[in-house]
């Protein structure tokens, strides 16, 4: 380069020099280079919310038909009554279970009232005490015996299970008032409505005006229906006690059919029912299950069939996803028990199939086979065993 182009080139930076002072001093900022621009990160998803499940399970058995044979067997040397070794392989089944169910056939009254047997039966209270003893916390009261020992019964009745915290009864009442509560329950995050109701108290009226001491849906079906709908409205699931059908018939009458359809459209998840006094069969109604007569749990009845019990077990699985809520009512099973008394009806005892021998009951085996078929008549999809 020669001295000419040398001498402009620093011409121009001395320039530029003295006018990057001057601007300094000035104030105007120097210019930058553009920031480099990111791309925005991609928003992160929210993840959508995991269903919410609750479950719980039922057991459910047949009646306590206490005749004078089975509390003079429970009477104990002071006077009271201890019916615990009669029930007592039931408690590792009972146990297992969330709730569990049973139907209470005959008053318990109480010692005071005086006990008596069929055909207007009352008993020892303390057959209740040993039911809860082992897990029982459903019972229903609504029977033909229901006022067998008339509005008095159901006082101290009523008195008895009130004391007995974390049972629910239901099927009599002390007003009207209580009569159209449809209280509401609740066990591990699924509430549920319990209701009774009978066909009939053997011809026994109550008196006039106390129309609410018993639940009878004969005349009154329109009011059990909607005491079922009521239900549904507030719980998750309603379970209906059923006192109907027609007594030592295997068999389910047009007149159970027809209801239980009704009863599953208003609403009714589980329907047990009671009454017969031997075994009917068990059916899914659409998502409902019925089981039309558990038969008895413990009585001192003659005959094979009367002394053969249904017990049950099921599973409510409650969902709830993206605020709607459906209810499962799935493991729908059913198993056989046996009453066994010794001739002059003594050493009464509940015994499971399962734990049966010929020593008890000859011929079993074949028998077991026998009532299974009665169970799945109408609906093979109901197991038999591992309740």
């Amino acid at each position: 380069m020669n001295r000419k182009a040398m001498g402009g080139l620093l011409a121009v930076l001395c320039a530029a020099l003295v006018i990057g002072i001057a601007a300094r001093a000035a104030g105007v900022p120097e210019s930058k280079p553009a920031a480099t621009v990111e791309p925005a990160a991609a928003p992160t998803p929210t993840p959508e919310p995991e269903p919410e499940v609750y479950q719980a399970t039922l057991f459910f058995a047949g009646d306590g038909l206490l005749h004078g044979a089975v509390y003079y067997d429970a009477m104990q040397p002071d006077g009271s009554y201890d019916f615990s070794s009669m029930i007592e392989l039931l408690e590792p089944i009972v146990s297992k279970y969330d709730l569990a169910y049973y139907n209470q056939e005959t008053m318990l009254g109480g010692t005071e009232l005086g006990l008596s047997t069929y055909p207007m039966f009352n008993s020892p209270q303390e057959f209740g005490d040993n039911m809860t003893d082992i897990g029982f916390n459903l019972v229903s009261t609504a029977t033909n015996h229901s006022l067998d020992v008339g509005e008095e019964g159901i006082l101290r009745s009523h008195e008895y299970w009130k004391s007995k915290t974390g049972v629910v009864e239901a099927g009599t009442y002390i007003s009207a008032e209580e009569q159209a509560e449809i209280p509401v329950h609740e066990i591990n995050g699924i509430t549920y409505a319990f209701v009774s109701w009978t066909y009939g108290t053997n011809g026994l009226v109550p008196p006039e005006g106390k129309e609410y001491l018993v639940n009878v849906f004969t005349g009154n079906e329109e009011a059990l229906l909607d005491q079922v709908r009521r239900a549904k409205e507030k719980a998750d699931v309603v379970i209906a006690a059923m006192h109907w059908g027609i007594e030592y018939y295997m068999g389910v009458s047009d007149e159970q059919a027809a209801l239980a359809r009704q009863l599953a459209e208003a609403g009714a998840d589980i329907i047990i029912g009671n009454h017969p006094h031997v075994i009917e069969p068990a059916e899914r109604i659409g998502d409902s299950v019925c089981f039309y007569a558990m038969g008895n749990l413990l009585s001192a009845q003659d005959g094979l069939e009367r002394l053969i019990g249904m017990i049950g077990g099921l599973t409510i699985t409650k969902t709830v996803d993206k605020g709607e809520t459906t209810i499962e009512i799935s493991d729908v099973k059913a198993d056989l028990v046996y009453t066994y008394y010794a001739p002059g009806y003594h050493s009464f005892k509940v015994i499971p199939f399962d734990q049966l021998d010929d020593a008890h009951l000859p011929n079993h085996e074949q028998i077991y086979e026998e009532y299974k078929a009665v169970i799945t008549e109408l609906d093979p999809s109901i197991a038999v065993g591992g309740v």
